[in-house]
This record gives structure tokens, sequence and C-alpha cells, in this order.
């Protein structure tokens, strides 16, 4: 049976008399300010309701801030829910700990439905819309007071459409909208006709600061290991003595670069463009990070909630489900198939097949927009050659990698198992066949390193040459010495696992006992040369030869995706997601 607190108050006042009466009072008065989501419906009928009014979603908002809204929906930001990735790290990581970790991811990856009270294991399906909007509107512009702690500790205000939003208030024409609301035909009270909207805008100066983004882009564990470390990274860096705020270069006009911003309006309502010259933040938050979630589901759009989370996912977008040509031939018999019920009729599936086609190129846009940043920060030189290349002889040759970000490493480092980048060099012969190859990958799409399957069976040899930028966490077991390991974790054998406290302050081994992170990344402004050989015994024709240079991005590893039993679909979108970044070739003579 819940325990409602005023109920016991109530009861145990009345036990005590007077004095009981008393302070019963001031305790049923102090929780009659605490948010509804804490009063029971016993209590409170409309609580539900209320509940759901007081944190509008995105789509909401969207009525009036298209552009925004179109931008944001394609972003990491409306991601973070919806993410499958998200849910099988998030659900083992608490399996393993015997579920000690309780509510610190969602915290931020469904920060306002965590606020609603929603559990932490609450399927997708199950939570509020505006739950699965992640990062949604109401979570950074309904913030009103400066934070500066990390994991996701601050707090959304609650209110309906009409309350106040954040904003930083610069260039802002919201007073003079409000006196001629008559004109835009908006009104703040939903008895009134017109576009209902906020009533004032409230201004808070943090918003358009690195600081306001600590709050999530800074994280440590319970043992005090740091996740996300851009932060420690940021005010140490060269942008950061500079001025340059995370705002300028991940909303600006450019990808990356701290180049401006562009104009829009702020609002279109009822046609008429509010403020059309303001200066506009990119709400698409530019990063390397991508989708694996049906397209049905991902990017966020309003066509695509008619439809539940389930039968989404039984939409065989893959296979060409609500395509002409797909549906001439069931049509005229010449494919024969059986379809789930909820997708029985053609119609339906053609419909599906129109927004899973405008999420795929939203898509193909967010795949445009990651090649540019990572482009736009980094630049490679190369090959050097320290000698020239001679029959029979060993050929010795590097690249220099930049990155020219001054904000913080690349790549930033989050998880220590993600994000990887990685330098793929292939040398061709004069017959076009590939003569040697460092950074190639094994039959899942890993890097050829000691997590490989293949490398580990023997059926792929280990990539001695692999220059691989991605952070590792270091951890010391219960048995042997320093490991790699995907989670800076290291649990006790007991019969209920649990995450190993600190048994010695951290200022006196200056990182915590047993796990450690080793950086692999470039510092701003710094560079990494990538030293590479070929045995001579394989440079034997004479001709023209070529070296074919790439960088790739991919959001996880194949193998931690097994560890946390990610789908075989999953893993298939994860290494469709790879990017290459700066693919060049240079051509040169062996005589």
């Amino acid at each position: 049976m819940p325990c409602n607190p005023i109920a016991l108050a109530r009861r145990w006042g009345a036990a005590c008399g007077i004095a009981g009466i008393a302070i019963a009072a001031g305790i049923v008065s102090a929780y009659s300010e605490i948010p509804s989501l804490l009063i029971t419906p016993e209590v409170d009928p409309h609580s539900k309701i209320f509940a759901e009014s007081s944190y509008p979603t995105a789509a909401t908002c969207g009525q009036c801030h298209t552009q925004i809204y179109k931008e944001w929906s394609n972003s990491s930001h409306a991601y973070a829910s919806i993410s499958p990735m998200f849910h099988k790290f998030e659900q083992t990581i608490n399996d393993l700990s015997s579920g000690t970790v309780r509510a610190f991811c969602v915290r931020c990856h469904q920060q306002v439905g965590t606020q609603r009270g929603e559990p932490r294991f609450q399927a997708l399906w199950e939570r509020s819309e505006v739950s699965r909007e992640g990062i949604t509107c109401i979570t950074c512009h309904r913030i009103t007071d400066e934070f500066a702690k990390v994991n996701g500790q601050r707090t959304v205000q609650p209110g309906d459409i009409s309350r106040a939003v954040t904003t930083t208030g610069k260039g802002s024409k919201f007073s003079e909208i409000m006196r001629n609301r008559e004109q835009y035909h908006i009104t703040t009270n939903e008895k009134e006709h017109g576009t209902q909207i906020h009533t004032s805008i409230f201004t808070l100066n943090q918003l358009d600061k690195p600081q306001f983004c600590v709050s999530c882009h800074q994280v440590a564990v319970q043992p005090g290991i740091k996740l996300e470390v851009v932060w420690d990274q940021y005010r140490a860096s060269p942008a950061a003595e500079q001025g340059i705020t995370c705002q300028d270069c991940h909303m600006g006009r450019v990808p990356g670069i701290a180049a401006g911003f562009t104009r829009a309006p702020t609002a279109v309502v009822d046609g008429k463009e509010i403020n059309p010259n303001r200066e506009h933040h990119n709400h698409n938050f530019y990063g390397p990070g991508y989708s694996i979630a049906h397209p049905g589901l991902f990017p966020q759009n309003p066509k695509s909630l008619t439809t539940k989370i389930e039968d989404w996912l039984k939409f065989d977008w893959r296979s060409g489900w609500g395509e002409d040509a797909f549906e001439d031939k069931i049509s005229d018999g010449k494919s024969k198939m059986s379809f789930p019920k909820v997708w029985a009729d053609s119609t339906d599936r053609g419909d599906a097949r129109d927004i899973v086609k405008e999420n795929l190129e939203g898509l193909a846009l967010k795949r445009r927009l990651r090649i540019q940043i990572m482009e736009n920060g980094s630049h490679v030189d190369g090959p050097i050659f320290k000698a020239h290349p001679t029959l029979g002889q060993d050929m010795r040759f590097s690249y220099r990698v930049h990155n020219i970000n001054p904000g913080h490493n690349m790549p930033s480092g989050s998880l220590g198992a993600q994000p990887e980048i990685w330098f793929d060099v292939a040398l061709l012969g004069p017959d076009g066949k590939r003569v040697w190859e460092s950074g190639y990958v094994d039959s899942n799409g890993d890097m050829a390193d000691l997590h490989s399957y293949d490398v580990r069976a023997g059926t792929l040899p280990v990539d001695n040459q692999l220059v691989n930028l991605q952070s590792k966490f270091l951890t010391t077991n219960v048995v042997g010495t320093d490991r790699e390991m995907y989670l800076p974790v290291n649990f006790d054998i007991d019969q209920l696992p649990f995450i190993r406290p600190n048994g010695v302050p951290q200022t006196v081994l200056n990182h915590p006992p047993f796990i450690r992170m080793e950086q692999r990344s470039i510092p701003p402004l710094g560079f990494r040369d990538a030293d590479y050989y070929v045995p001579g015994n394989l440079l034997t024709a004479p001709g023209t030869y070529k070296l074919a240079f790439r960088m790739r991005e991919r959001a996880e590893p194949i193998y931690f995706m097994d560890f946390v039993k990610a789908t075989t679909e999953m893993k298939q979108a994860m290494n469709q997601g790879m990017i290459d970044i700066h693919p060049f070739t240079v051509s040169f003579e062996i005589k």
C-alpha cells in the first residue's frame, strides 16, 4: 500500500491531541507545496491529469517554433530516451549491480520522466510522450536556477504551456508581441480563442554559457571515475580561455566552428513570422552521435505518434513494406507474405512508408552534419615517407592528424568504450589489389584488437599497427592485474553483486582505487603521429602504388553491444551508421 504522508500526518495528529494536530497541519502545508507527482490519487484525483499538462511536449512547442522543433527532432538530445542502445546498457548495468545504480542514467536521458515519478524500469512504450522525447524543450527552457552540479542534478519547473519559459533574453521582442496579441491571434488563457502560448519569459544568464551544459556533460559514477569528461577538457582548453562557448560551436552557423549564428524568426504564429531577424541557435546540437532506432520512431515526428511503439517495431521497413514496387507484387500475387494484423492493410503500410521516408531524409541530413563537424574539427597531413619507397625494402611512412578544435579532445570521451575513432590505411598495388592494411575490421565490424572475437578465436591476425583514439577503462578485478574493460566498474563476488566502494580517499591515490581511464584522444590543437611500415617482401612488383587513408567513426563497438545483449538489427544499424572522415588517396611510383 503506498505511503501517503499527508494522510499519515493527519491520523498521527488526531491521535496526539491538540499539539499533534498543530504539528500535523504544518506537515500537510509543507507537502502541499510538493509537485503533484508525490500526491496519490486518494488525495487528488486530478493529479495524473495535472502531471501530464504540467510538462508540455516538444511537439506542442513545435506548433509555433517550427524550425527549432525540426532541428531538435533529429538531434542526439531528442534521441536520448528512444535510443535502444541506451536502454540495453542501462538495464545491463543495473542488473550487474543488483539495481544499486538506480535512476543514475535516466536522470539525464529521461529527466522529465524521472521528475514526473516514472519508474526507472518502465518500458518506453509505457512512458509519457514528454519522457520519450528525452532532452526535450522544457529540459532546458524550464530551468530557473543556475546549476553547476553534475549528473543531471537540476530541476525542471512544472506548469502548463502558459508558464514562463527560460531564454537568454537577448534580442527578444516578447513584450511587443504580447501588446499586439490580437494581431497574432494568441492567448495565454485556454478559455480565450487563439493559439495559447507562454505568458512571459524568464531570463537565465547561464543558458548560453558552457556552465549550463555541465549538468549532463560531466558525469562521474559512484567509485569516482568519470564517464563524461568533456567539461574538464573544455575548461582547460584554448576555447575557454578565448571565451568560445559550447553553444558557439554546437549551435552555430557552421558545425564545429565558432563562426557566428544565422538569422531566423523566433516563431511562426498564425502564418506570421515573429522577430524574423533574431539570432538563431541551431537546435540540432551538432555532434558525432547517430540513431540506430527504427526510422518510424526517430527522428521525432508528430505524424508517427498515432502508431504505437510496439506496432512500429513490427513494421519491416528494410523489406520495402509500403513502397510501390513491393505493394504491386503483393497485389498482383507475384509475392506472398503474411503481415502482422496491425499492418495487414496496404494503405496503412503506405502511410507508414511515407513517415519512414521523411525520417530517413532527416537521418541523411544528420549524417552529413556529423561528417561536417568531424572534418571541421580535424586535419590530416601525409603520407610522409621516411625514405623513397624501394622494391624489396621496408617502406616506412606516417600521417599527422591534428585536432584543430580548440574546445575539447578528439574524441571528447564518453563511457570509455565509446565513441570510436581509428585510422584505416591501405596500400594498393599496381594491379589495384590490396597489399597491406592497418585499421581493418573483423567479421563483426570491430577493429582487430584484443577485444575482437575473430582475433581471440585465432581466425584473424591482431592489428599490431592499429592507431585507435578510443579511451579505455583499466580495471583490477578479483584475480589478476589491470585489464581493459568497457565499464568503469569492479564488482564484489557476492550473492548480490554491487559496485565496490572506495576504501581509500581519492585525494590520497589521485584516482579511484582499482579503476582508471587511459586517454588516447588528441587534446585541443594537438596532434598525433601515426607511424606505419610495410614489410619489403610485400613490395615485389614495380609500378604505381596507392595509399588510401580515412578516419572511421562509430558510436559503439560491436563487442560492447554484444555485452549488453543488443539485437542483430541494432548491430547492423550501428555498422551502417559508421562514417569515414577525411578519406583521400595518394599515388606514387616504385621502380
